[in-house]
């Protein structure tokens, strides 16, 4: 599609995607795919074995939960974009739904953000307030705690939108991204776009950078607690800091490195783009699932529970309710 003319209004865009190379793209594809299958099934399972297993009704995996609900979400926002982009010269978007997309993207990643505050705020009573645990995070607490880590990216995100519907989009229509985000949105404005790019460092780039800091300084303070105070279950503790310091990692800094710089461009943000809204919510679940035991074997016991109620069950078998145990006839 061409660029519009100076006295149109834009009403769709075109996504250059990642790749012209036509071999790369049937690769990157196929690469791409299985990795938002693997997200979707990864953290379907967490989702599913909190809910099945009594044993994990605690606050701690009410949170990851709602994280591996925030990694599905944040994923389906843009990979089904960018694979059907991978199997076209070029992707149109309309105009409407690039604002949208924008608008779920920063709702849901704002969210995320958010969330990984509480999480943080859990461990530090979990570690540090252990016989107070219980009283302090209880059902209302942690509820309290999703419902803000929601209504907070949700305004973060009404901001966002609010500023760039008051630009004025009248031509080029070309975004050199595989998805609608705020720095390639914002270059496209037929204005001055100084104001514009300020709003998004304030917004984005200031909301990550302290967010950012707080959540490594209370791991740090969590980490100096283990190491003064708490003999028993230390390795577990250390190990779960640990967890949390490198999901904040692989979620806060390729994000940083994106919105924190509004006036220059370098040819890794689309690698960028690609760890914030593909890879990491396949590694959030894989680093939280197979560093945690417990959580491991509760997904063996839902498994089993799963084949054991309906893979076992054929002609000639029945299974005994009080034993489980197979009972031939």
């Amino acid at each position: 599609m061409e660029s519009e003319n100076s006295t149109t209004t834009v009403t769709e865009f075109v996504l250059l995607g990642l790749t012209q190379s036509h071999k790369l793209q049937y690769c990157l594809y196929v690469l791409f795919f299985l990795l938002y299958v693997i997200t979707w099934l990864l953290n379907f399972t967490i989702i599913a074995t909190v809910c099945v297993d009594q044993q994990l009704h605690t606050p701690m995996y009410f949170l990851l939960a709602n994280l591996a609900f925030l990694d599905i979400s944040d994923s389906s926002v843009n990979t089904p974009k960018l694979l059907s982009g991978l199997l076209t010269q070029h992707t149109m978007i309309s105009f409407n739904e690039c604002f949208l997309q924008i608008f779920f993207f920063h709702f849901i990643a704002g969210a995320m953000a958010f969330l990984l505050v509480g999480m943080t705020v859990d461990r530090y009573v979990a570690i540090c307030e252990p016989l107070r645990y219980l009283s302090i995070m209880s059902w209302n607490t942690c509820t309290g705690l999703v419902a803000a880590a929601w209504f907070g990216g949700f305004l973060h995100s009404v901001v966002q939108i609010g500023f760039l519907l008051q630009l004025p989009f009248c031509g080029p229509n070309v975004l050199d991204n595989f998805y609608c985000d705020v720095p390639q949105v914002i270059k496209l404005a037929c204005t001055d776009t100084r104001t514009a790019r300020l709003q998004m460092v304030l917004n984005n780039g200031v909301i990550l950078i302290t967010l950012f800091v707080i959540l490594i300084i209370s791991n740090v303070v969590i980490l100096l607690k283990i190491r003064t105070c708490i003999t028993e279950g230390k390795r577990k503790a250390l190990s779960t800091c640990g967890t949390q310091i490198t999901v904040v990692s692989l979620i806060f800094i390729p994000c940083i490195f994106t919105y924190a710089q509004p006036y220059k461009k370098y040819p890794r943000d689309k690698v960028a783009s690609i760890v914030y809204t593909v890879v990491t919510p396949m590694l959030n679940p894989m680093i939280y699932t197979l560093r945690n035991a417990e959580m491991k074997k509760a997904i063996r016991r839902t498994l089993g529970k799963i084949f054991l109620s309906v893979g076992i069950r054929k002609p000639g078998r029945t299974v005994d309710p009080k034993t489980s145990n197979l009972v031939f006839p």
